[in-house]
């Protein structure tokens, strides 16, 4: 195999494993799936040949990249390397733009341990435009539909049972409403981005020319969806998911209150029922000036009482007090203005069942 690859399609399709060669701080603002980070230099390191070389030019900044990188540190870093390529034959390296950097670490690998190792030409930013051009491209010609309903009709649980369904919110790490904050934090924009896109790849890759997701606003979260995907969905027909209030309220239960409150103790342990109890309160109010001070008031107080019960003896059945009233005198009146607002792209209204055998049967437009 050729020493500078560019087959990004076959990266991301097989799942090649990848090192990262750019600082940590790079690495954190986005990176793809499954890569491990393991870089040249420090953030530190990287900021000081970067101020020589706006100071004194490239050949400078070399130097002083290789006096900071030398001795124990280059042996650390090259066994690192070295490491990674001999557990992952068939991976690859890359930088930001396949240049000086990818060169370096190559060449080390190479000199220092006897290993030929490929990197990504055109590096992290030649595959970050191909992801992007990725969904670009699946809004042109692929079909889309969106999944709409009322809070709690449990669209995640219709959309986990399709194979063409892009799951938007578990991307995204998030379950889309004021209250949708897991225990665990999101991924950064560009990351959710590269999910998507590489989800999208994959399926499209097994034959999938239709796709349905969940409507949703711009923002999941702190993440945004890929404007072209936004503006797609804008024009898209729609599903509509209906299911009785009682049922709502008891998924509602499940999600947010006992598998929310479980997530927070398996990541944090003891102090776990207070972080959640926090995140419940702090997501009511957030909403305080669109729910009204007395509504607000009211609604708090029924959750304050809950959660008392629930920390004393594990009930969670009061949950149902305010479960109810938020869905009844908050969302259900936005969501039925929504319905009315989409009411000339909705092709089909039903239950669970109904719309998963509608949407299995329904063939691209």
């Amino acid at each position: 195999m050729s020493l500078d690859y560019t087959d990004y399609r076959e990266i991301f399709l097989n799942d090649r494993p990848m090192m990262d060669t750019r600082a940590p701080i790079e690495f954190t603002k986005g990176a793809f799936p499954g890569v491990l980070n393991l870089p040249l230099m420090t953030d530190q390191e990287r900021q000081r040949v970067g101020t020589c070389y706006k100071q004194q030019g490239q050949q400078a900044a070399i130097v002083l990249g290789h006096q900071l990188v030398s001795g124990a540190i280059k042996a650390e870093r090259i066994q690192a390397w070295a490491d990674f390529a001999r557990a992952h034959p068939d991976g690859l390296l890359y930088c930001f733009r396949g240049g000086l950097r990818s060169q370096i670490v190559q060449q080390w690998l190479r000199d220092e341990a006897g290993i030929d190792y490929p990197r990504v030409g055109g590096g992290y930013k030649a595959m970050r435009t191909f992801l992007l051009d990725t969904v670009e491209q699946a809004m042109q010609q692929c079909d889309f539909v969106l999944l709409g309903g009322m809070t709690g009709t449990g669209k995640t649980q219709v959309l986990g049972q399709l194979d063409n369904a892009l799951d938007l919110e578990g991307h995204a790490n998030h379950r889309g409403s004021s209250f949708g904050r897991r225990a665990t934090g999101q991924p950064s924009n560009i990351d959710f981005e590269n999910r998507l896109a590489v989800d999208l790849l994959k399926k499209r890759e097994r034959g999938v020319q239709g796709f349905v997701v969940e409507d949703e606003n711009r923002m999941i979260g702190s993440c945004a969806l890929p404007l072209p995907l936004h503006q797609g969905m804008q024009l898209a027909p729609m599903i509509w998911l209906e299911d009785r209030l009682d049922q709502r309220v008891q998924r509602i239960l499940q999600d947010y209150v006992v598998d929310l409150c479980a997530e927070f103790v398996a990541v944090h342990g003891e102090p776990g029922f207070a972080l959640f109890a926090q995140r419940l309160l702090e997501s009511l109010n957030k909403i305080h000036k669109r729910l009204g001070g007395e509504r607000h008031q009211r609604l708090l107080a029924l959750m304050q009482e809950a959660l008392a019960e629930q920390e004393r003896s594990g009930v969670v059945e009061l949950h149902r007090g305010w479960i109810q009233g938020l869905l009844s005198e908050y969302y259900d009146p936005m969501y039925a203005f929504q319905r009315e607002s989409k009411g000339a792209r909705i092709e089909f209204v039903g239950d669970q069942a109904a719309v998963l055998d509608y949407l299995r049967q329904r063939r691209p437009l």
